[in-house]
């Protein structure tokens, strides 16, 4: 506990025991830890929570490596989370840190338990599944906070926060909308989310990953060892874009950065 105090001084002499103690009780649970959800974890864990749940279940790919935190070339083929754990814990080893290898899908849903948590972050990339997880959390009295489409993206200054039916500018808020529209089955109350009105288009292509040692169908000389590598989720996407860290790190950032206001509010 000495070490756990000594880690938060700073945080504390801005904070006050209080709200450190406040912060340290609330559960927070965030689903997809890739370019943005791995910066907001570990914002989190920085920043005096103790009880984080990660949800992802996808493997490191060395096409991650310009934006998540936890990869790097010792880590390709890890399961993402496991190796995100592995650094939240060296940073706080008294942090309580739940790593689910599991996607949230209309099968898996109701094993989450959303209710249980403080705090629900959505960072996940699949249409479907991000409108089932708004829909649901929505459903409970947990703080939601959601981010919308981080890719394609470089200047800084336009990430901001908006009400989610006044996000402007994002095309991945505007797909949601529309099919909310559709189903006419819409949230059942307000949230937040994280977005920049920025959309630029890719100058490169996607005609190969580059490397030997990923498994998925673009591979430079096929689909690798599957020791190293199980898959790669963007392998099926329908389109790639292209990403930045300081873009999807400031995403992440600002999702924690709403925890932290509304817990010390």
């Amino acid at each position: 506990m000495a070490i756990e105090q000594a880690i938060f001084r700073r945080t504390e002499l801005l904070l006050g025991d209080e709200l450190m103690e406040r912060l340290s009780s609330k559960s927070v649970i965030i689903f997809g830890v890739g370019g943005v959800g791995s910066w907001c974890a570990e914002s989190l864990i920085r920043s005096g929570i103790r009880h984080l749940t990660i949800v992802d279940s996808d493997r490191v790919c060395i096409t991650n490596i310009n934006r998540q935190l936890m990869a790097t070339t010792k880590t390709v083929g890890h399961v993402k989370v496991d190796a995100l754990k592995e650094r939240l814990l060296s940073i706080n080893p008294s942090a309580e840190i739940t790593a689910l290898q599991q996607i949230f899908t209309a099968e898996t849903a109701e094993s989450f338990n959303l209710a249980s948590y403080d705090y629900v972050i959505d960072a996940i990339d699949s249409l479907k599944d991000k409108l089932l997880l708004i829909q649901m959390a929505c459903e409970t009295k947990v703080k939601f906070f959601s981010s919308m489409g981080a890719a394609l993206k470089i200047d800084p200054t336009r990430i901001q926060v908006a009400e989610f039916w006044k996000v402007q500018g994002d095309p991945l808020a505007r797909a949601l909308r529309k099919r909310f529209k559709q189903t006419k089955q819409f949230p059942k109350r307000k949230f937040l989310c994280v977005f920049s009105d920025e959309l630029l288009q890719n100058k490169g292509h996607n005609a190969t990953c580059g490397t030997e040692q990923c498994m998925c169908p673009k591979a430079k000389n096929g689909p690798g060892d599957p020791k190293l590598l199980n898959h790669e989720w963007c392998s099926s996407k329908a389109q790639i874009n292209g990403t930045m860290a300081h873009i999807t790190a400031m995403f992440g950032f600002m999702l924690a950065g709403l925890v932290i206001k509304d817990t010390v509010e």
